[in-house]
């Protein structure tokens, strides 16, 4: 007879947009009971999820399931980070940055089928300044966006695209002595961040080319831009471009020391923290165990449909900006002839 795998679930109650109130039943109806004998937990308090994991690792769970948004995933992922526990995932989050770099299904159903298979890898892992991330971590705009976000209370991408659009243009950007294994720059940047996957979430991709196990950071260093660049920065971003913008350096590195000109906030996988003027950001390889979609490497998924949606909107903003910047070139050159008309008086 075969041993059955023992795999927790750990719901989060009140993480994302999404009534998990159907989760269990859907559970206990999917799940494959030859394989697996299950238990369901719920998390009563910030940081329970990561309490939780640890006590399922070194209870020698299998499989411990997030099921949550990307902060629920990132708690019960650091929890078992080197072990033989390994973490599924059933995104129920506002973003899901992790869950869509995997191209894991944004349907419970789908998701549950994915667990039955049981394809594990052993992936990568980033920390920075002591924490775990998964996803990205960073500095500069997109973790003061972060604080913003997370202050917001409403979740989801029109609460964060209006904070990107409403302080965009008033943000200071910072002076960076960034250093790794081949030397020292110095830039004046909007943000950097690091990548172990590829996007933020709500697919969209700071770092396009990010792999989970390639044993390197993805680091982008966003140069500063003015408010008619930032529509294209947008439609970079979720059409998997934004490393071709000229305001964009990318590089590769396992290991990074920053230091910026005063403390200030960073971010790992979307949650700020204040930390000192020095960051360290290191990789883990192989570090923790996931379970896999079987079928990401052959299924191109289509953009959804806010993907698609957001894509024109800022299509539609960037042909008034093309018109405001003819119309500003033709009002330069009329300025031109009339200085040159009052020159000859």
């Amino acid at each position: 007879m075969i041993k059955k795998k023992k795999i927790v679930f750990i719901i989060n109650p009140i993480s994302g947009t999404v009534s998990k109130s159907g989760i269990p039943a859907l559970i206990e109806q999917v799940l494959d009971k030859e394989k697996y004998s299950y238990e369901i937990r719920e998390t009563e308090h910030a940081g329970h999820a990561e309490e939780i994991a640890i006590e399922c690792k070194e209870q020698g769970v299998d499989v411990v399931v997030a099921v949550g948004g990307d902060g629920t995933v990132n708690e019960v992922a650091r929890g078992i980070t080197n072990s033989n526990t390994a973490l599924g995932i059933i995104p129920c989050g506002s973003g899901n940055g992790l869950a869509r770099h995997l191209m894991l299904p944004m349907d419970f159903k789908k998701d549950i089928d994915i667990l039955n298979q049981c394809e594990i890898h052993d992936l990568d892992y980033g920390i920075i300044n002591d924490h775990a991330f998964f996803c990205t971590c960073g500095m500069g705009f997109d973790a003061f966006i972060s604080m913003k976000f997370a202050e917001a209370g409403k979740r989801g991408l029109t609460t964060y695209v209006e904070n990107v659009l409403k302080e965009g243009l008033n943000y200071k950007p910072e002076t960076y002595r960034i250093e790794d294994e081949n030397g020292t720059i110095i830039n004046r940047a909007f943000l950097i961040s690091c990548a172990n996957a590829s996007q933020y979430g709500n697919n969209a991709y700071i770092a396009p080319h990010a792999s989970m196990h390639d044993g390197m950071l993805d680091v982008i260093i966003m140069e500063p831009f003015d408010a008619l660049e930032a529509p294209q920065v947008a439609i970079e971003l979720l059409n998997k471009t934004i490393d071709k913008n000229q305001k964009i350096k990318t590089f590769r590195t396992e290991h990074i020391r920053i230091h910026r000109e005063k403390p200030g906030l960073i971010h790992f996988d979307g949650d700020p923290v204040m930390a000192d003027a020095d960051v360290d950001i290191r990789l883990i390889p192989g570090g923790i165990k996931v379970v896999v979609n079987p079928e990401a490497d052959r299924n191109k998924r289509r953009p959804n449909r806010m993907q698609t949606a957001m894509s024109e909107f800022f299509n539609d903003i960037n042909v008034v900006r093309d018109d405001l910047v003819k119309q500003s070139r033709n009002i330069q050159a009329l300025n031109k002839k009339i200085l040159r008309r009052l020159n000859n008086i």
